[in-house]
């Protein structure tokens, strides 16, 4: 059974990484498609722009942004779509959900993973 991991998309792919997924709304700055070495972009598994902007990875709000992003993520038949698919995929390697923010602890990637675990 694979992790369930997260990473900024900055960091090298490596191939523990496994299933390489980007859970960012927007492209990340500065790095090119050919070089991301993504598997995935799954845009519907990020906050709503209204959310990601309020947000604006202060993490003074961040247990306000959990909070709305995992009613967010509740009401997506897309996320709830996605778990299944990585139930499939970690029984056969594990699944990086790849984020752009600096802050490796307060960002959408980190409430996503407990959200998917809950699930799975």
């Amino acid at each position: 059974m694979g992790q369930l991991k997260v990473k900024r998309v900055y960091l090298p792919a490596e191939e523990q990484d496994g299933y390489r997924v980007l859970v960012d709304r927007l492209w990340p700055r500065g790095i090119s498609k050919e070089n991301a070495n993504i598997d995935e972009w799954n845009k519907s598994l990020a906050p709503s722009t209204e959310l990601r902007k309020w947000f604006g990875h202060q993490p003074a709000l961040f247990p306000a942004f959990t909070e709305k992003y995992i009613e967010e993520l509740n009401q997506s038949d897309e996320a709830k779509s996605f778990v299944e698919r990585c139930r499939t995929l970690l029984s056969q390697a594990n699944v990086t959900l790849l984020f752009g923010a600096k802050d490796e602890t307060h960002n959408q990637a980190v409430v996503l993973k407990k959200w998917i675990e809950t699930k799975l």
